[in-house]
This record gives C-alpha cells, sequence and structure tokens, in this order.
C-alpha cells in the first residue's frame, strides 16, 4: 500500500461503505474534503457524521497511525483542527494535545481490491501509456474535459518561462519577446545555443542595422562564433569584415562556435541556416511584436515567419562548401512550432499582464484553428484512437504524455481515476 494511493481511496471513496473508527463508532462520510498537495492535513474541509454527531475540518491520511508521531504532526498546530486520522494500519493509538483519542478509521481490508490490483498493473506496466490497453473504455466526454485542462496547465507552464525571461529582460517586451524567438529558432538541438546568442547580442544593436539584412548577419553569425576561420568565397570573408566593423562599433565578444550543434541534424536543420532565418525574420519584420499584437488573422501569423535563408546559403548549408540550388525557406512545420511555442504563450501572458482578456482569448483561438502537430507522440495517440485534429488537442497529449504518463502518475490524471473507479477485475 502507498500513501497516495490511500489518499486516492479516500477521495473517491473507494472502500466498504459500513464504516466504523477503531473505537467502534459508526462514521458516515458526507463529503471527504478537498484533496491539499501543500504543506498541512492531507483534506480540507471534509464532514463526517460520528454517531449522532456532524464534524467539519480537517482529515489526515498516513499508511501507519505511528506516522503521526514519526511525522511529529503533535508537535504542528495546523494538525490540532484534525476531525479523524485515516490510516491503512492502526499500529498505536494517537491523542490530540488536550488528551481525547484522535477518531481513526483503520482501512486495511475495506479498500477495493479491483482498484488496488489494476494500480500495480499501472505502476508495473511497461507500455507506452500505462493504461494503453484499456483507455478505450473512457468515454469521450472525460477524456475531452480533461484535454482542456491538459491544455490551459501546458499554457501557464510555457507562461512561467515567458514570465522568467521577462524578469530577465527588465520587462522589456521587445527585448523578451526577441530572446524567446531566438531560444525557439534552436528547435530544441539548438535552444541552447541560440539563447546563449541572443545574451550576448543584445536586440538594441540589431535594432539599429534592421534595414540592411548584411549587416545583421554579420552581426548574427560573427557572434555566434562562427566567423573565426579563413574562409575562400567570398560572402563568408565580406561577413568577417563587416562583423569585425560592428564588434567595434558594440564593444561584442563572440560566443564558442563549439556551442553549435550539427550531428545527427538534417542540413535543413544546420543552425547556419536558422541563423540567416533568424536575420531575416528580424529584417523583414521590424517591429515584430507589435506586428503579432496587431494581427490576428492565422495567414498573417504565419507569413510573419515565412522567410526564406539569403542567397548564398540557396547554395550552401555550410560555409565553403557549396551544394545544389535549394531554397531555404523556414518551413510550414518550423513556422507553427514558433506560432504555437512562441506567439500562443506570449499572447497569453501579454493579455494577463495588461488585463486585456482579448489576448488570452485569441491565443487558445490559434491553438484551436492551427492543425494538430504530427509528430511521434500524436502518432502514437492516434492508433490509440485519441484524435489530434487541432494544435489545442496536440499540447493537450503532449502534456499527457510527457508529465503524466511517463511519470505514472495515474492518481492525478482524470482518465486513469475513471478507470480505477470503475475496474471490475
Amino acid at each position: 500500500m502507498t500513501e497516495e494511493f490511500l489518499h486516492y481511496v479516500w477521495q473517491f471513496r473507494l472502500y466498504d461503505p459500513d464504516l466504523r473508527l477503531v473505537s467502534g463508532e459508526p462514521i458516515t462520510v458526507l463529503h471527504p474534503g478537498e484533496h491539499n498537495t501543500d504543506s498541512g492535513p492531507d483534506f480540507f474541509n471534509a464532514r463526517i457524521r460520528i454517531g449522532d454527531t456532524i464534524w467539519a475540518g480537517n482529515v489526515e491520511v498516513h499508511i501507519n497511525a505511528s506516522d503521526w508521531q514519526r511525522h511529529q504532526h503533535q508537535l504542528d498546530r495546523a494538525y490540532d483542527n484534525v476531525i479523524m486520522h485515516v490510516v491503512f494500519r492502526n499500529d498505536q493509538d494517537i491523542f490530540r494535545p488536550d488528551g481525547t483519542a484522535l477518531p481513526t478509521l483503520e482501512m486495511e481490508g475495506r479498500i477495493n481490491q479491483n482498484a488496488w490490483k489494476l494500480y500495480l498493473q499501472f505502476m508495473a506496466s511497461r507500455l507506452w501509456i500505462p493504461c494503453e490497453s484499456i483507455i478505450a473504455w473512457v468515454d469521450e466526454f472525460t477524456r475531452s474535459s480533461w484535454f482542456d485542462r491538459l491544455l490551459v496547465e501546458r499554457l501557464e507552464q510555457k507562461a512561467a518561462q515567458v514570465e522568467h525571461v521577462l524578469g530577465l529582460s527588465g520587462n522589456d517586451w521587445n527585448h523578451a519577446f526577441y530572446r524567446l524567438l531566438a531560444r525557439n529558432m534552436g528547435f530544441k538541438l539548438n535552444n541552447e545555443a541560440f539563447e546563449i546568442l541572443a545574451v550576448s547580442l543584445p536586440y538594441a544593436y540589431l535594432q539599429k542595422h534592421a534595414n540592411d539584412l548584411f549587416q545583421l548577419e554579420a552581426m548574427i553569425f560573427g557572434q555566434a562564433g562562427l566567423l573565426q576561420a579563413e574562409f575562400s568565397d567570398e560572402y563568408p570573408q565580406l561577413l568577417q569584415k563587416e562583423y569585425r566593423f560592428l564588434q567595434k562599433k558594440f564593444s561584442l565578444t563572440p560566443v564558442d562556435g563549439h556551442v553549435w550543434r550539427f550531428m545527427r541534424l538534417h542540413p535543413g536543420n544546420f543552425p547556419t541556416l536558422r541563423l540567416s532565418q533568424f536575420a531575416a525574420i528580424i529584417h523583414y519584420t521590424q517591429g515584430l511584436l507589435m506586428n503579432i499584437l496587431e494581427t490576428s488573422e492565422m495567414e498573417q501569423y504565419s507569413g510573419l515567419f515565412d522567410v526564406e535563408a539569403s542567397p548564398y546559403w540557396q547554395t550552401h548549408y555550410l560555409f565553403d562548401k557549396p551544394t545544389p540550388f535549394r531554397r531555404k525557406r523556414l518551413g510550414d512545420i518550423a513556422v507553427k512550432l514558433l506560432i504555437i511555442n512562441l506567439v500562443v504563450p506570449f499572447l497569453f501572458v501579454y493579455g494577463k499582464r495588461t488585463g486585456d482578456n482579448s489576448f488570452t482569448e485569441r491565443s487558445i483561438e490559434i491553438l484551436e484553428t492551427l492543425e494538430g502537430e504530427e509528430n511521434a507522440i500524436t502518432k502514437h495517440w492516434k492508433t490509440l484512437g485519441i484524435k489530434n485534429s487541432t494544435a489545442a488537442r496536440s499540447q493537450a497529449l503532449l502534456e499527457l504524455k510527457n508529465n503524466y504518463c511517463n511519470n505514472k502518475k495515474c492518481l492525478s490524471c482524470r482518465i486513469g481515476i475513471e478507470l480505477l473507479k470503475n475496474s471490475k477485475t
């Protein structure tokens, strides 16, 4: 038995309803209380009838009654208003500070064994998700309402990241957006390298040269530490020369070029191309944040990031290594990811900070309008019969898999709870 499962048993009443305290008095649970995940008693505001008297207060749950003293609750005034001690095994009598016995309910032998067996199966499962073979038993309404909640959780997590960067940027919205744009241009493998670059290269410096794409590329590639070699092509030589001028002008110190990762990347995702596309976004959408705040149509959002690498990169993936001509446009999938992971959480936070709900509502509408993401996780959900029609749904599915299923948090998942509540075998 685990304390977490005992919490679940108490919260959802998965026990023999004919209850008696260890003292022999009959009890009726009118309301189990609100589950508390912070410090203090485990359940607040419970209502219990003991004999003919109705008690209202808190409930503490332990595996063994002796855990009360082991956790030193007798020394904590927060536990003085506990009206009942729910334990799996009553191995010791517990008394209040005034010497009266603490009403205790022993659950051993009273718990729904089918739920316990299924819970153990979930915990031991090596399937992609613990409930993979029976998730279809949960009705669509329950799943959909849970997915709605998961979407909000994921948005709140991303909003917290935006808030953190805003703090680091001195609450400068434009610089924060620039820094987050840079990080997202790394598309996971080079996220950290892009953020290091953005920290070392203030947005204000780029703004001064935003109307000149060549100067932007010189500053970005130079600051990225990728102009340190001797080149044979004229273009990197010119970039190198321009960067030396800009480096002196702004007293810049380039980052270590070794932070950039090329291994195990498709050439189309090489950081050289992403850096050029990053420069193009800054060049072609000057005042990018304001454009995003003033935009409401999905096509307009996509258009803000619909850029190509500069002409040199149409025949290169690396400096001095020519390849056949190919347009190096920021693809539809990449643009979608920027909208989902950058634009949406930024609008969400902007709306919260300014008190303008139209921005928070717009952030949700964008996710409900965009098609669902296609990746390894959403594809596997599809094999289980879970639809992925919108980005709102795919974001919820990513949250469910990464933060619940992978960690086997079945007792915190509405799908897991529903399956356990209705377990029959």
